[in-house]
This record gives C-alpha cells, structure tokens and sequence, in this order.
C-alpha cells in the first residue's frame, strides 16, 4: 500500500483555494443555465450536471496534485485512502441551485484520522467565500469588497437563549426524524427563528449574525467543510445529542 505524502495544513488549504477556484468556474457558468440537466438519485434527491461535472473536475485535480490521497464525494463515493480523506460536497443546496435560488455552495474539507481539519466553503452567487484550517482562524472573502483583505471570523457573544437566533433549515427534517416536538419548545425559548437552509446557516453562525444553527439527516459531506470554519470561529459543532465533531 502506498503512504500518503505529506503536506502541511497550509498547503492544504491552498490546495482546496485551487479546487474552490475550480468548481466556482463550472458552478458559475451552469446556475440558471436553461439547459440544466436535472435528474433524482436512488435517495430521492434531485443531482444536476453542475454537481457531476464539478465533482468529476475537483477527482480529477486531486489525483494529479494528490495522488494518495482518497476521496469521499456525494455523487461518485468513496475512493482510496481514509488517512488523508478529501470530503466533497460538489453543490450543496442542489434544490435551491436548479429553481435559481443564489444559496448553494461547494464544500471542500481535508480530514485526517476521519477528523476535518480544512474547511473551505465557496458560495459564488452570494459572491462569498468561507475557510479554515485547525488552529489558523476562520475566514472571509465578499466580492462587493475586492479590495479589502480577508476577514477573520468569530461566533457571537450572545450566551442566552432567550436572545438568540436560530436557524433550524426545514420543519420537515425535524419532523420526520421524530424531533418535531423538541424544535417547538426550542422556538418558544429563543428570540428569533429563521431557516436560512444548507451551508449558509452555518457561515452566518461563523459570522456572529445568527447564534445556533440546528438539523437533522446530514451526511457527512455535508457537515465536514463546515465544521472547521465554526470551531475556528469560535463555535461548537456536535451531534444533536451533544457528541463533539460532525
């Protein structure tokens, strides 16, 4: 078997830089594009051609750049190594992407030991970008301000509930995970509710505008790009029991 090489967390997220660079390109070009192919997966899901063709170039990079490294993707699986695991989330926000709704993003985390230590969030139709490396910060890109540099992160200070605001994504998922009840009570006791949906509510977590991000029926490439972004920001990120990590 051959080792995976070696490479600093820097050199990481350089690297995730390159690939966010990469799929922003084919995201960019097929959002809103009329003849968007759209298809649903054995799991009921809805996949584009931007989700396969972004996943399809971000394999290919790796396997040039980082050979053995493996790969875990939402639309092609498992490949190779889980010491050095690349974890892929070529469009998260499929649904929101096909209708033309701006908040979808790509998510490209490096995990070591299955723990994510590079999280990089690209949202291009928001014109953002979010990332982070363990014990380097998190941090911030906005196009409307190209000349400014990048911003550091950090959650809110807000440490009561009854002055929070909550972002839960979608009554369904507490619903059918049998939490329904849980997510009422949890309303009542907070400030404010909203469901900002997918990867955005947890940038805004990293931000500080909103305080809890909460929801159910995620898979892990799903959470692992966001996870170093939050707790490099300050925050915690744990199972719905508590539980560390994603």
């Amino acid at each position: 078997m051959t080792e995976p090489l070696t490479f600093s967390l820097d050199e990481d997220l350089a690297l995730a830089a390159e690939l966010a660079d990469l799929a922003d390109a084919i995201s960019r070009d097929r959002f809103t594009a009329i003849d968007l192919v759209v298809s649903t997966k054995p799991d009921r899901t809805p996949v584009t051609d931007a989700d396969q063709a972004v996943e399809r170039a971000i394999r290919t990079h790796l396997a040039e750049r980082r050979p053995t490294d493996g790969i875990l993707g939402e639309e092609y699986g498992t490949e190779g190594s889980t010491i050095r695991q690349w974890i892929i989330d070529p469009i998260d926000g499929t649904a929101g992407f096909m209708r033309g709704i701006p908040i979808w993003g790509t998510l490209i985390s490096l995990a070591i030991d299955g723990v994510p230590l590079v999280g990089m969030v690209s949202a291009p139709a928001l014109g953002k970008r979010w990332w982070a490396r363990t014990g380097g910060g998190a941090w911030m890109t906005d196009e409307r301000t190209p000349d400014a540099p990048p911003m550091r992160l950090r959650v809110s200070g807000v440490a009561a509930l009854a002055d929070a605001s909550l972002s839960y994504n979608s009554i369904q998922q507490w619903d059918v995970a049998g939490h329904l009840d849980t997510l009422t009570a949890l309303t009542r006791q907070v400030w404010r509710t909203r469901a900002y949906g997918d990867m955005w509510s947890y940038m805004l977590l990293a931000e500080g505008l909103i305080d809890i991000a909460a929801e159910y029926d995620l898979q892990p490439y799903d959470m692992a790009a966001l996870a170093p972004i939050v707790q490099e920001a300050g925050g915690r990120f744990t199972s719905g029991d508590g539980r560390p990590g994603p």
